[in-house]
């Protein structure tokens, strides 16, 4: 089994004009057969999060909704994409949403089906490995029996340890910027613990210093002009680090910076003090997204 390149056939789907509306998306993906599905599902795990966009994203909404809609069809999809997809990285993002999902809203309606299906499938005791808690308390016993937990385990532990760790404390300003840039930009799929060293890092600069976290946004900036990139920039870094402590900093930037009171207008600041709001404001005037 190869890994299939599925890119085409999400290409022509999301280049669909009845991919409009989400009821429309809903209506056309529907009527297309669980090999076609399963296929762009798989296309899908591979599109970097600055190319979620558009009719891409609406793609995503409907794969992030079937679980809950068509319990039936979305397992029919989760057994085609085991037999199909050789790409391990691939199949493991099935796990991580797709199938947690479908066990907390349906779980007593499949799980009959998944203990058959799993008396001859080692791919899916596989990946029930990876299934770690339930809302129904008598679904985990059950899982657990049929589950390889320790395959899955190892697996797991392999995709998420990065070849080349960073170290966040000892770089400059400059490789900061262009690392957050590098692990924000990847999809679920291509993503390892480097994001969550990133993450926490941004954690201790906006406790410890918040000035450098500062610098950090002015550096991303530079080099970056995607706007799904720049919504998270917004909406996590910049408004964890504005506060009553940064105020003057975030004004003197903002008046010297056209992309930076650009940036600004990504913020969610409604619960900030009365004072905060009145500062923000003056800056942000009209420009909120």
């Amino acid at each position: 089994m190869a890994p299939a390149d599925n890119s085409g056939l999400l290409e022509t789907v999301a280049a669909a004009p009845e991919l409009r509306t989400p009821d429309e998306t809903e209506a056309f993906l529907d009527s297309l057969p669980i090999s076609e599905l399963a296929s762009m599902w798989c296309a899908l795990q591979r599109v970097s999060r600055r190319d979620q966009i558009g009719s891409i994203w609406a793609i995503k909404l409907y794969f992030d909704h079937l679980p809950h809609r068509l319990p039936q069809a979305a397992l029919d999809l989760v057994l085609e994409v085991l037999k199909t997809e050789a790409d391990k990285p691939t199949v493991m993002q099935l796990n991580d949403k797709f199938l947690l999902a479908l066990l907390y809203a349906h779980g007593p309606d499949v799980i009959a089906r998944i203990e058959r299906e799993a008396a001859h499938n080692d791919r899916l005791r596989w990946l029930l490995g990876g299934v770690h808690a339930g809302p129904d308390g008598p679904l985990m016993p059950r899982i657990a029996r049929i589950a390889d937990s320790e395959a899955w385990q190892a697996d797991h532990l392999a995709h998420r340890t990065p070849r080349e760790p960073l170290d966040c404390a000892s770089m400059s300003v400059s490789e900061l910027a262009r690392a957050w840039v590098e692990q924000y930009s990847r999809s679920e799929r291509d993503q390892d613990d480097n994001l969550f060293t990133i993450m926490d890092f941004e954690r201790d600069l906006r406790e410890d210093d918040p000035d450098r976290m500062i610098d950090l946004i002015l550096g991303i900036l530079k080099i970056e002009s995607n706007p799904v990139l720049l919504a998270l920039l917004a909406a996590g870094p910049l408004e964890d680090v504005i506060s009553a402590g940064t105020i003057d900093r975030i004004e003197h930037e903002a008046r010297s910076n056209e992309r930076f009171r650009d940036l600004l207008g990504g913020v969610w600041y409604y619960r900030a003090s009365d004072e905060l709001k009145t500062r923000l404001d003056a800056l942000i005037g009209e420009s909120r997204w």
